[in-house]
């Protein structure tokens, strides 16, 4: 699994979206035991942080020391540095297993393996995550513009789930339809801009290039913005999930 969010995590847990809290809601009402349950992929913690509010257990992994050093913290949540797809849990341990705007990066075989032997017969996998922001078209035109046109190139292979949804990864479990959710945020310019710095094309970009091209994109934001201190972002929540069976 790369690793590209371990460079300013500090800024990955304050400008990333939080999920809805909707989607926990469906969690819970979809997940009879509540014991012990695994965010693989944890990134800043938000989703641990959620899950610990009804779980009797979290445990919380990345590969990412620099995300888990500053990842949220509650009593019942246990961070691990551990890749997805080989970790010292035991075998039958998880009710509920989650990963968020991660499964794109992993080797799927040998995660769904370890998913296989770590759940709990027919325990549930939920994969979720979110695509594109959309805020108004004249704003959405020039963000895909600079998606595509600017740091298109930039952008790892495995991105291509993301933008199709996530339709298209393998998923091998007894899968059940799910709602349809939307993420919706309400962001300042200020807020938007540090989420759109954290992406990993934009890192690659400023790596090979030495400037950042988000600095000419927020002046173009910025005369469409209008005098509106928030805005609007909604995100489409990308959400499959199913039983792992035995």
């Amino acid at each position: 699994m790369k690793d590209n969010f371990s460079t300013q995590s500090d800024k990955y847990a304050k400008y990333r979206p939080v999920y809805p809290s909707d989607l926990f809601d469906y969690l819970n009402s979809i997940v009879q035991n509540k014991q012990n349950a695994w965010d693989c992929g944890t990134g800043n913690g938000q989703v641990a942080c959620e899950l610990a509010k009804t779980f009797d257990n979290v445990f919380a992994t990345d590969i990412s020391q620099s995300q888990i050093d500053n990842a949220l913290q509650a009593d019942n949540i246990f961070y691990s540095v551990q890749p997805a797809e080989k970790t010292t849990f035991d075998s039958e341990l998880f009710d509920l297993i989650v990963v968020a705007q991660a499964i794109h990066w992993f080797d799927f075989d040998k995660f769904y393996a370890e998913v296989r032997r770590t759940a709990k017969n027919n325990a549930l996998l939920c994969v979720t995550g979110y695509g594109r922001l959309e805020i108004s078209e004249k704003i959405d035109n020039v963000i895909a513009d600079f998606y595509d046109n600017v740091i298109g190139k930039y952008w790892d292979k495995e991105r291509k789930y993301i933008d199709e949804n996530y339709k298209t990864i393998p998923f091998p479990f007894d899968e059940i339809q799910v709602p349809d959710f939307v993420n919706t945020q309400h962001w300042t310019l200020e807020h938007l801009i540090g989420y759109l710095n954290t992406w990993s094309a934009v890192k690659h970009f400023i790596r090979q290039n030495g400037f950042n091209p988000v600095d000419k994109l927020q002046s173009e934001i910025e005369k469409l913005w209008s005098s509106e201190q928030t805005k609007q972002i909604h995100f489409p929540l990308l959400l499959r999930a199913g039983r792992t069976g035995r």
